[in-house]
C-alpha cells in the first residue's frame, strides 16, 4: 500500500492546491488567492517548507499539522496556543507557503518518514492515500456538521474545517434600486425578466452590465472549467446527489437535456455581460468591477470578499448569492469545504482525534471564525463570520439548500479542455445551446477516452 501511495506521489497524481491557489491546471475551490498567498505567506518556525523534509523540532508527544493556508498561519498559531493553554497538549503548526509546491513537499516528507499527524487533502484525492488515513467514524463531532468527508471503503476521513461556496455573486443594493429580489431567481423565466429589467435600467443604476462573466481561457480557464461548469453537474441537487459526477466518470457521459439547459442560461450570460470582460478579461477586471458597482452579478465565491471590500472604490453594498436555476425550482447554491485535515494512520491517532474534537468546539470556533474569517461547518457554532456572504451562505446552510463540491471529483485536467469550449461560445464560434452541447461532449468523451 505504502508503495502504491510513493508511485502515486513521485508521478505526480497527488496535486495538493493546498495554497487554494488558481490557474489553469488546478481544482482548488478560492483561486482568487493565489498571487496574494504566494508574496504573503508566514511561515511559521517549524515549517514543512525547509530543506530537510527529514528531520523536525516538534516536541516528544506532540502532533503535526500540514496547514496549507498560509493566509491563516497566525490564527492557527493562536490555535495551537488556546489547545496548550487549555489542555497542556501540544501541536506544531507547519506551513506550506510561498512557491513550495506541496505534492513535493509531502513527497519528501514521507520519502523521509516525517508525515504530520494531521495534513490537508481534497475529496478527490482520498484514493492516492488508501490505507493510509484513520477512520474517524464515531467521533462526536461528525454529529454536529453535514460536512464531513465519507470514503465508501475507508469511512470518514476528513474533517473540515471551513465552508466555501460560489454560485452567482449579486450586489444586493442594485437588485434592490431595480425591484428585483433575488430570492424569486429560482427559474428561467425569472432570470430572463431580471435580466431585462436590470438592462433596460443600465443608465440608472450606474451599470456597465448585468454579469461580469469572463470566459477567457488562459488565466481563467479554472473559472469556467472548474466553477461554472460545476453547475452542470450539482444545480439544484442535495449535498450528497452525485448523479451526474458519477455519469461523467463513466467515460465521459453527459445529460444532453440538462446540458442544453445549462447552455442555454450560459447564452443568456454571454449576452447580457461585458463584452470587453467576457472575451479578454481578467479576474482582477472581473473582481474590480463588481466592487465598483459596475457589475450586478459575478460568477465566483465567497473568497472574493476581501478583494471586494479592501477595493478604494467599494461603497459598502450588501452581498448575497442566487442559484444557476437553468431549470425550474433550482434554489441551491454549491457551498462545502474546499478541503479537509486527515490523520495519518501510523501518526499519533489519538491525540489527533482529541485536537481535532477540540477544534469543533467553542474556543477554536471563536478563532476559526473571528480571527481567521473562515464560515464554521459546525451546526453549533454560535459565531458569524465576518463574510459580506455570510448571510446569505448560512441562509442556505440552514435550509439545507446546498449542493456538492463534485466538481472536484471529476477527472484531473478536464478543466482546461472544456474552458476552450466556453471561451467560443462568448465569443460565437459556437452559435447556440445545441451547438454548445454537442461540442463539449465531443470534448469531454475524447478527454475521458485519452
Amino acid at each position: 500500500m505504502r508503495k502504491k501511495l510513493l508511485t502515486a506521489l513521485m508521478a505526480g497524481v497527488m496535486v495538493l492546491s493546498l495554497t487554494a491557489c488558481g490557474g489553469a491546471a488546478t481544482e482548488s475551490t478560492s483561486p482568487d488567492s493565489s498571487s496574494n498567498e504566494s508574496t504573503e505567506s508566514t511561515e511559521s518556525t517549524d515549517s514543512a517548507d525547509s530543506e530537510d523534509s527529514g528531520s523536525t523540532t516538534a516536541p516528544e508527544g506532540s502532533i503535526r499539522l500540514l496547514n496549507g493556508k498560509p493566509e491563516i498561519d497566525s490564527q492557527l498559531q493562536d490555535l495551537a496556543a488556546k489547545y496548550k493553554e487549555e489542555t497542556g497538549a501540544e501541536v506544531v503548526i507547519e506551513t506550506i507557503g510561498g512557491d513550495t509546491n506541496a505534492s513535493d513537499e509531502l513527497k519528501k516528507m514521507y520519502q523521509a518518514d516525517n508525515m504530520p499527524d494531521i495534513f490537508v487533502i481534497e475529496a478527490n484525492q482520498a484514493a492516492n492515500w488508501d490505507g493510509m488515513l484513520a477512520d474517524l467514524s464515531g467521533e462526536a463531532w461528525t454529529e454536529d456538521t453535514d460536512y464531513e468527508l465519507v470514503d465508501s471503503n475507508m469511512g470518514t476521513i476528513g474533517f473540515p474545517y471551513t465552508v466555501e461556496a460560489t454560485a452567482l455573486a449579486y450586489n444586493a443594493d442594485l437588485l434592490e434600486a431595480a425591484g428585483v429580489d433575488p430570492a424569486s431567481l429560482t427559474s428561467p423565466d425569472a432570470w430572463k425578466s431580471a435580466c431585462e429589467t436590470l438592462d433596460s435600467k443600465k443608465d440608472e443604476l450606474g451599470i456597465t452590465a448585468v454579469f461580469g462573466w469572463c470566459a477567457e481561457p488562459a488565466n481563467l480557464g479554472w473559472s469556467s472549467g472548474t466553477h461554472v461548469f460545476a453547475q452542470y453537474l450539482d444545480s439544484g441537487l442535495k449535498q450528497d446527489d452525485t448523479t451526474y459526477i458519477d455519469m461523467l466518470n463513466d467515460g465521459g457521459k453527459i445529460d444532453d437535456a440538462r446540458m442544453k439547459a445549462f447552455a442555454e442560461f450560459v447564452g443568456m450570460m454571454n449576452q447580457y455581460s461585458d463584452p470587453a470582460l467576457l472575451i479578454d478579461g481578467t479576474y482582477d477586471n472581473q473582481v474590480a468591477g463588481f466592487a465598483s458597482g459596475k457589475y450586478v452579478f459575478v460568477t465566483q465565491g465567497n473568497w472574493i470578499n476581501g478583494s471586494v471590500t479592501s477595493a478604494s472604490d467599494y461603497s459598502g453594498f450588501k452581498m448575497g448569492f442566487a442559484p444557476y436555476a437553468f431549470e425550474d425550482g433550482y434554489d441551491t447554491i454549491i457551498a462545502g469545504p474546499p478541503s479537509y485535515w486527515t490523520v495519518y494512520s501510523d501518526g499519533n491517532v489519538d491525540a489527533a482525534k482529541a485536537f481535532l474534537q477540540w477544534v469543533s468546539d467553542d474556543s477554536a470556533q471563536d478563532i476559526l471564525v473571528n480571527e481567521a474569517g473562515l464560515i464554521s461547518p459546525f451546526n453549533d457554532c454560535q459565531y458569524a463570520a465576518a463574510d459580506p456572504f455570510y448571510d446569505s451562505i448560512k441562509s442556505y446552510m440552514d435550509a439545507g439548500k446546498t449542493s456538492g463540491w463534485h466538481t472536484m471529483l471529476k477527472k484531473d485536467g478536464l478543466q482546461n479542455e472544456t474552458c476552450q469550449v466556453f471561451a467560443d461560445y462568448a465569443k460565437g464560434t459556437i452559435a447556440d445551446a445545441d451547438a454548445f452541447v454537442e461540442t463539449i461532449k465531443k470534448v469531454i468523451e475524447s478527454y475521458y477516452a485519452n
